[in-house]
């Protein structure tokens, strides 16, 4: 059990089932003596005060932390204020990070939606866990999940917005994945565009006639209001609240209200697309849209923070902000105008590190000091044990993810540190990718032997990976190339790392 550093340094952070059972103990022995009648002032105010101490135990066994936990979609690193953005505003993801701590080496499961949403759920990098591709999958029985891992800790769940792991008909429903609430999209391609003619609630469609062509229903603002339903109902009880939204995700497409104060403040670009011609919407102002889209999401997440701290649980509520992956350039999204990957090479569906770093901001008022960052190096996979390491629970084993709650807490002596991080993509020809201390290898083109190479980048020196080192650290490459042949399991069926899918 990890202990805390506010109070007591030996008191646990998790329930303290252990110490009421002692207290009641002390107090079934006082009350004893009471009754025989010697000497009574002692004992009784022995009892009283053991009483108050197993009220005291007992309040803390019932307040076992709650988690909340938010997921943007696309949202480069480069894209948030206090990581370095100069257009785009952020206001309260920026005083999240002003209130507790940032991130500074902080990845993605992996450079797409469904791999980064599996690897999130199982603890497991892109060489071992289920789902490695979009329209892979889905999760099957035995992919044990963080919203399992909870609900066995006695945790009301909740993922609303996008799940992306498994239709309604198939194992991978969030219902049958450990989550007592599920709302919002299964499908991730249907969560491509914000105004859907249903969403599912549970095994229920929900439906929202004529919404695509009348917008009636921003798909995030429902899933704003669910999520604030959902902590007002479950105040009183420990929860994990997952909000994978779908902003800033294409379509760049947005209500009004959040568009307007951006037209003419902006340089705008080119309209992208036609009315009705291409699968995203057409966009006639692609730059206000993407802004309005990133100050919506921002509002959103303050008013997530503002209800934790309404309803008096900030103290006892670590909320995560993060987001899946790098930025995108499709649907009229212009990360080069924003600056989305910031100093890193490359966007979403690259292993670069423009399309792997990821954000991240933790805020826990009394654990987690404020104004503080870190650079310990984590990935997504960390989450599902950090959670169980919150609140007391068991990891399932042969995961590759670590506990990060020592470095948000500030033990950085007591940090254990990942080995190497690993992920690998059948996209760009077939791609790998190991960060390992201050290098990170490529081996790329995996699906064309006679083309595949392995490339080394020192991030220390070189962190926009600009310069290829392998000829001057062939020690390294041979590490590198160990961990490419050994760090990954084979999936079952194609495996679509070395076979290109274009082959029969």
């Amino acid at each position: 059990m990890f202990r805390s550093d506010s109070g007591d340094r030996n008191s646990d952070l998790s329930g303290t089932g252990k110490g009421a059972a002692f207290a009641a103990k002390e107090i079934e022995k006082a009350g004893a003596c009471c009754l025989v009648g010697a000497q009574p002032l002692i004992p009784i105010m022995r009892l009283l005060s053991l009483v108050l101490l197993f009220v005291t135990f007992s309040a803390s066994a019932a307040t076992k932390p709650n988690i909340v936990y938010i997921l943007a979609d696309d949202l480069g690193v480069g894209d948030v204020g206090c990581y370095g953005q100069k257009i785009l505003k952020t206001p309260r993801i920026d005083r999240l990070a002003a209130e507790g701590m940032r991130f500074t080496q902080h990845y993605s499961g992996s450079a797409m939606c469904a791999p980064t949403r599996s690897c999130l759920m199982t603890g497991q990098h892109t060489g071992h866990a289920r789902i490695r591709k979009n329209g892979a999958g889905p999760l099957l029985p035995g992919d044990v999940t963080i919203g399992e891992v909870l609900q066995s800790a006695g945790y009301k769940t909740a993922a609303i917005g996008k799940w992306g792991v498994g239709e309604a008909d198939t194992t991978g429903a969030p219902w049958k994945q450990g989550f007592d609430l599920f709302f919002g999209y299964l499908n991730q391609r249907n969560a491509h565009h914000h105004y859907p003619p249903f969403l599912w609630r549970n095994e229920e469609e929900q439906l929202y006639p004529d919404n695509p062509t009348e917008k009636t229903h921003f798909s995030h603002d429902e899933f704003t209001k669910e999520a604030l339903k959902f902590l007002r109902e479950n105040k009183d009880n420990p929860f994990f609240l997952y909000v994978p939204y779908t902003l800033v995700h294409a379509d760049i497409d947005v209500p009004e209200d959040s568009m307007k104060p951006w037209i003419g403040k902006i340089e705008e670009s080119e309209p992208y697309g036609t009315p009705g011609g291409q699968h995203y919407v057409y966009q006639e102002r692609p730059h206000a849209a993407f802004a309005g889209m990133v100050s919506r999401l921002d509002r959103d997440v303050g008013r997530i923070v503002d209800l934790v701290d309404e309803l008096g649980l900030a103290d006892n509520t670590p909320v995560i902000f993060t987001s899946d992956n790098g930025p995108t350039s499709v649907g009229g999204a212009d990360p080069e105008f924003f600056d989305g990957n910031g100093p890193f090479r490359g966007i979403k569906f690259h292993l670069w590190e423009g399309g792997i770093r990821c954000p991240m901001i933790a805020r826990w008022p009394g654990k987690i000091e404020a104004g503080t960052e870190t650079d310990h190096i984590s990935a997504h996979w960390d989450v599902l044990p950090t959670a169980a390491h919150l609140v007391g629970a068991e990891a399932p084993e042969n995961i590759d993810g670590i506990s990060f709650l020592p470095a948000l807490l500030g033990r950085t002596a007591e940090q254990e540190k990942h080995e190497y991080l690993y992920w690998e993509t059948s996209g760009g020809g077939g791609w790998q990718a190991v960060r390992k201390g201050k290098w990170k290898g490529h081996r790329v083109k995996t699906q064309r032997p006679q083309q595949t190479a392995i490339e080394l980048f020192d991030l220390d020196a070189d962190i926009a990976e600009s310069t290829n080192v392998a000829e001057r650290y062939p020690e390294v490459v041979a590490e590198m190339k160990r961990i490419f042949e050994t760090g990954r399991t084979v999936p079952d069926g194609r495996d679509d790392l070395f076979e290109s899918a274009k082959k029969k």
